[in-house]
């Protein structure tokens, strides 16, 4: 555990964002307001945390302990104290202790560390073929539409991992385990089949695959 934990505004939500990933939220619950216009006046970010058992607008929740740290990249500020907001994931943290005396949940956290990724054969053809797989993947999803594209990877493997992943369709909990990882070969390991399975899926029909999430560029999460 790190000496000093940082204090961290959260934000639980149904979702979960990778680091480097960036997602569009609308802020109407007084305590949300109060946290975000806080996090502008001091220039502060805040935490993602994905919710283990309770509901976006319950007044206490459990949320997993592994969060994505965000910052605020565009604001927009309604009449009546309403906002949208633009945030992107920066870095991971681990929640070490819970603060619930304020109207929004604070928690007390510590970085999550990635670990070192080793330079080997196995290395080099598990990122090989998590690119060669995804590029595949975004050709089959775009060419029915009558879309080029020109698939541009991040240059670090932890950078690319996230990326993929962000890009993905996953159930919540792939995603948290993904996010909870600190190995990147085997975050990229346990991606080749689910984008090859996607790959199949993307075969087996001349339409994009669209989910509500991809429709529902605004997330409303209170």
């Amino acid at each position: 555990m790190a000496k000093e934990l940082e204090e961290l505004p959260l934000f639980p939500l149904n979702m979960v964002l990778f680091p480097f990933a960036s997602a569009r939220l609308h802020i109407f619950e007084d305590r949300y307001r109060e946290m975000i216009r806080r996090c502008l006046e001091f220039d502060r970010s805040f935490g993602i945390v994905l919710i283990r058992s309770g509901s976006e607008v319950d007044s206490h929740v459990d949320p997993y302990m592994v969060g994505t740290v965000v910052r605020i990249d565009d604001v927009y500020t309604y009449d009546d104290g309403r906002m949208d907001i633009k945030v992107e994931g920066t870095r991971r943290f681990r929640i070490r202790e819970l603060d619930e005396s304020r109207s929004y949940l604070v928690g007390k956290v510590e970085p999550v560390i990635e670990h070192d990724m080793e330079e080997s054969d196995r290395a080099t053809e598990l990122i090989t073929r998590a690119r060669e797989d995804f590029e595949v993947l975004v050709q089959r999803l775009f060419s029915p539409q009558g879309f080029s594209v020109q698939v541009m990877f991040p240059p670090d493997a932890m950078t690319l991992s996230f990326t993929i992943a962000n890009m993905l369709q996953m159930e919540n909990l792939e995603k948290q385990k993904m996010l909870e990882t600190t190995d990147t070969l085997e975050r990229v390991e346990e991606l080749i089949p689910i984008i090859q399975t996607q790959i199949l899926q993307s075969h087996q029909s001349a339409r994009v695959r669209v989910t509500g999430a991809d429709l529902k560029e605004w997330i409303s999460p209170n």
